[in-house]
């Protein structure tokens, strides 16, 4: 049976929510050997201020903190909670934010596309009105939900092109053109255009990768119409699965790195919709695996698990210039059951329980 050691690693892209199904997802977390996550400030109210004292109606990043701690979040060895852009974000606020040492990133959404996304404010904006430019005099990691927003069906998502492509073509160069020296972490990447732009960028330019867009294609969601593959940015198609895959198992790769974007809903189809988002808490790097078992790396060769761990452990450790944890876990290829999640507020689906399959090929344990 294949089998091997892994330190523990960074989720760096992750959705803890709030209430109730804080302290069991934190513990889905746990469960699979995160040292520390980033966690996703688009709350109610969303995370959009630094300190509780400062005088704007918004979570602070003080309180979000505090309050992951306090349901099991105390068990990380980091915790960054990205501060959500909104009209309000000043060039003061990010360098007092700095200096206090509670901020390290920001996080942009596109306004109104994806879930908690209804704070979000124009891209161009933040050119003209100095806090890109504060990020990169502070060394601020900037977190792009990469997609334009408000255009019509036919250009969101089409053969020639959707909204990823569009944001990657049309405002990340002239991001990186205004601002050289800006840290900039393109998030959940679907497309072969994202790839390509990161792969060009430079190294202070890198981007995660989820496990739902390294297994699946649009093709998956549409068939049987499973909307547990529903999520934001949507899944694309075999050309943009290839390129991802390609990008993750290279044996140079060192820009991209896991973060899983799991986002847990306990009801998932809605009377006005479908909720976006995948919850692969608990089960990220089995899943992780198989995805790098399909685009053909032996994971019982010892170079392939090197390549392996520098996805999940440690390109986006550098990334973020976070240690390496000391503590370690073991993955072993042998089926793995899945249950659902019980919480207060509901039971949560894990994304392979929502596709009709019980058990997964990788075990982890710690």
């Amino acid at each position: 049976m294949t089998k091997f050691t892994l330190p523990y690693w960074y989720d760096l892209h992750t959705h803890l929510r709030q209430g109730a199904l804080l302290a069991p997802i934190i513990q889905s977390q746990l469960d699979m050997g995160c040292a520390g996550v980033l966690a996703m400030p688009n709350t109610k109210p969303p995370a959009a201020k630094v300190l509780k004292s400062d005088a704007l109606n918004y979570w602070s990043l003080e309180e979000y903190q505090n309050m992951i701690r306090s349901h099991g979040g105390d068990a990380f060895d980091t915790l960054i909670t990205p501060l959500y852009l909104t009209k309000d974000t000043t060039p003061d606020m990010i360098a007092e934010g700095a200096k206090s040492g509670l901020l390290k990133a920001c996080k942009y959404y596109p306004p109104h596309g994806t879930t908690g996304a209804d704070f979000g404010y124009p891209f161009k904006n933040y050119f003209s009105n100095g806090v890109f430019k504060a990020m990169e005099e502070h060394g601020i990691v900037l977190c792009i939900h990469g997609e334009e927003h408000g255009l019509p069906g036919e250009e969101y998502f089409d053969r020639k092109t959707n909204a990823e492509e569009y944001f990657y073509t049309h405002n990340m160069p002239k991001l990186i053109e205004a601002f050289p020296n800006l840290k900039i972490a393109c998030e959940h990447v679907t497309t072969k255009v994202a790839v390509d732009f990161v792969k060009n960028a430079g190294q202070n330019v890198a981007a995660s990768i989820t496990p739902q867009h390294l297994l699946y294609t649009v093709g998956h969601l549409l068939q049987g119409l499973k909307y547990h593959l529903f999520c934001l940015p949507l899944l694309k198609y075999e050309e943009d699965r290839h390129a991802l895959r390609q990008a993750a198992t290279a044996s140079n790769n060192t820009q991209f790195y896991a973060g899983t974007d799991s986002a847990a809903h306990t009801v998932k189809a809605t009377d006005c919709g479908c909720a976006a988002g995948c919850f692969t808490g608990g089960i990220a790097p089995q899943l992780y695996a198989q995805g790098f078992e399909e685009n053909g790396l032996d994971l019982s060769n010892a170079d392939n698990q090197k390549i392996f761990e520098n996805f999940l452990c440690h390109n986006g450790a550098k990334f973020y210039d976070l240690p390496t944890p000391s503590k370690t876990m073991t993955l072993s290829k042998a089926e793995q059951t899945i249950e659902m999640i019980n919480t207060p507020d509901g039971q949560i689906t894990p994304l392979p329980l929502g596709l009709g399959q019980s058990t997964i090929p990788w075990t982890l344990s710690r």
